[in-house]
Order: structure tokens, then sequence, then C-alpha cells
């Protein structure tokens, strides 16, 4: 099967319409509606049932999707081995959201470099919405997310949760925020749970989607928001930034996807050191949230 229809095919299929799928693509809608066409010629069945609200699969195209699916998958794993070093034997392919990106995936990196000397390997970064994607058509193999998407072919596992804290960069900062106050959008769960912790502050005057890209910012600034503990700590201890007493905290689990039929020991080697990070950020964040208690009750407040 031809690759470039299959993936093509694909995009269409998993952002519901040409137009989403033309910009995932990074091509024209006619170059989707082309290949499109050019496929439903070659195969004699019309894949996609067309209205203004965007596109669906026929019958046809649910068998399609299947083989499709496999088809690139081959191909992208043998483009993948093709590829490898020649002083290596295999690759693997690990994605991250930026949020994840350099306190988990670069240090994952560095620690299964030392233990798989015979494997190389590549990073990406992006949507949690893209790097499954690329999971599902086989150009990653592990994907470190907030957000992962339950499919065939994927396995999930939750590795820690992180707590989100609020600090400022002036100790006087208070739980009652004010014009100081930045809001990080850490995704629909948050959104609830901020706004009912804050209900006076369910709009703040500014906001950020990059979650912990903002952090520099906060701290130059003057600024306060809501980070990962594990992130904060040292910010926290060396007094660049102060835990904010009285201010609720927030869970956001984190998870690992994983491609089906990733080889055994890549698998098993990725998974043991995810979970000795995650095993370490779970007794680094006790100990922030232990100081968050201590400072947040009476007995301190009264001191």
């Amino acid at each position: 099967m031809d690759v470039q229809l299959a993936r093509t095919f694909l995009a269409v299929v998993q952002e519901g319409s040409f137009v989403a799928a033309a910009d995932k693509l990074f091509v024209t809608q006619s170059a989707v509606s082309l290949r499109i066409r050019k496929l439903e010629d070659l195969l004699g069945r019309t894949v996609f049932e067309r209205s203004k609200a965007g596109v669906t699969l026929t019958p046809a195209g649910r068998q399609l999707e299947r083989f499709a699916t496999a088809s690139l998958r081959i191909w992208e794993e043998a483009r993948h081995m093709v590829a490898v070093p020649e002083q290596y034997e295999r690759t693997l392919m690990i994605g991250a959201v930026p949020s994840l990106l350099p306190r988990l995936a670069l240090r994952l990196l560095s620690r299964l470099e030392q233990r798989l000397p015979r494997t190389a390997f590549r990073v990406e970064t992006g949507s949690s919405e893209r790097l499954v994607g690329m999971l599902l058509d086989g150009t990653l193999d592990i994907v470190l997310t907030y957000a992962p998407v339950i499919r065939p072919g994927i396995e999930v596992e939750e590795l820690f949760a992180d707590e989100l804290v609020l600090v400022a960069a002036q100790p006087s900062f208070t739980a009652q925020l004010d014009d100081r106050y930045v809001y990080m959008d850490w995704g629909p769960g948050f959104r609830d749970h901020h706004a009912a912790s804050f209900p006076s502050h369910a709009t703040p005057r500014s906001s950020f989607s990059i979650g912990t890209l903002a952090l520099d910012y906060v701290m130059r600034e003057g600024r306060a928001g809501y980070f990962p503990a594990r992130v904060v700590r040292e910010h926290v201890r060396e007094g660049r930034l102060h835990l904010v007493p009285d201010a609720p905290t927030f869970s956001y689990p984190c998870y690992v996807a994983l491609r089906a039929g990733l080889d055994g020991d890549l698998r098993a080697t990725t998974l043991k050191e995810l979970r000795r990070l995650a095993r370490l950020w779970d007794t680094l964040q006790e100990e922030m949230l232990d100081t968050l208690e201590d400072i947040s009750s009476p007995a301190f407040i009264d001191e």
C-alpha cells in the first residue's frame, strides 16, 4: 500500500476532517482530497462519507483502517531500522509533552544511554494528541504525557501524580491571589478544581498553556502560579520561590504510553527506569508537601 496514501487516510480518520488532516500533514486541503480520491480509485470503493460536520468512515473505510495502520507501522519500523547508525542495533523513539521533556524524558534518556549501549535514540516533543498519533502510526515507541488516549495497540501505565503547588517569587503573596497570579492551564481537571477552589478568580488576568516553560517568567517578573512540586523544589530551597501557605494543591497524573509490539528488552528497561524516577519524585514531592503543611499550620502562622 502506498505509504503517503496510508498516512493521509489515517490522518483524516484521526482528525475527522480533510482540513484538520491537511494541517497535521503540513499540506493543502486540495492535496489531501486528491490523495483520498486516488486511494478510492485504486480500491474501487468510497472510504469516507462527506458532510458539513466532517467525514465518517464507510464500511469499506473501516476495513481499510486496520490494514492501513499495519502497513504504515511496518514501513516506519523498516525505515527506523535502516536509519540506525551502523554501530547500533536498534533505535528507540521517545516522545514527551513539553512539561515532561527536561525533567523526565531527558533524564530517562540519560539512564537508557547507559543501560542500552547498542541502542540509538530519538526524542520528540509536541502536544499529547500529536504524540499519541505518532505512537499509533509507529513513528514513536514511547510517549510521556498527562493525557493518555486509550486505543488498541497502546499500553498505558500511570507513573506518578505530579502535585501542583502554588509558589510565588515574592514571600508576601497569599492564597487570596492578586494580579501577580498567572494561571497555568494544566487541563480540564485542573480547570474545574481551580474554579471551585478560587471562585472569585475564575478568570485570572494572565494565563499560559505552556506549563513549566513559564516558570522563568514567574521568577523574573515577580509573579505566582501553580507548578509541579518536583519542578520548583530546588527554587524553593534556594529562596528564588516561596510556597504559598494555605493554598490548595492539585494532583496531576503522569502516564507512559507504549507501542504494542515494542521490543521486550527495550520495554522492560524503559519501564524499570521510569518507575525508579517515579519513586524518586514521590519522595521529593512528599518533602515539599510536608513543608507546605508545616507553614500552613495554625501554630506556624501564630508565631
